[in-house]
């Protein structure tokens, strides 16, 4: 990280989920910790294994009063449609207009792919960045590993 510093506050912001239902980060502040996840697109096969791998361990994030936030530029419609097929059952967010405002803020947008590099962050209750891991390609064990290193950073 270049701008951003671990302990320092986390860029704020609104983006819409799958339902089209508005989600800020700053409404979980002094209520729950965050685990913002950035991954490249829905319906691509190591995202969709991520993200069924966060689905499976959710209960690991919120027996830590933890919420957990995906984020990808993606249409809303269809991060819905990646939602349903593969019953993940927490707020996906789409970056796509301004396409990936939200990725830059969080200095994670490749600006040559026009997707986020896979990145994740822990927010803690107060707003400030507590964690961080970027370009993590997780498949197969090092999925568990990096999930295992996320729930226990919140």
């Amino acid at each position: 990280m270049t701008g951003l510093e671990l302990g320092g506050p986390a860029p704020d912001f609104t983006l819409r989920d799958q339902f089209g239902q508005d989600v800020s980060l700053s409404s979980y502040r002094d209520k729950k910790a965050v685990a913002i996840l950035f991954y490249p697109y829905a319906f691509s096969g190591v995202c969709t294994g991520e993200m069924t791998g966060v689905r499976n361990r959710l209960d690991e994030f919120l027996t830590f009063e933890t919420e957990v936030l995906a984020i990808s530029c993606d249409p809303v419609y269809a991060l819905r449609a990646f939602a349903d097929q593969d019953g993940l059952n927490f707020p996906l967010l789409s970056d796509f207009w301004p396409h990936g405002e939200v990725a830059r803020a969080f200095e994670v947008f490749d600006e040559a792919k026009g997707c986020p590099r896979r990145s994740s962050y822990v927010v803690d209750k107060q707003g400030r960045l507590r964690w961080a891991v970027h370009n993590a390609m997780p498949e197969g064990r090092d999925l568990d590993e990096h999930l295992r290193q996320l729930t226990a950073a919140v």
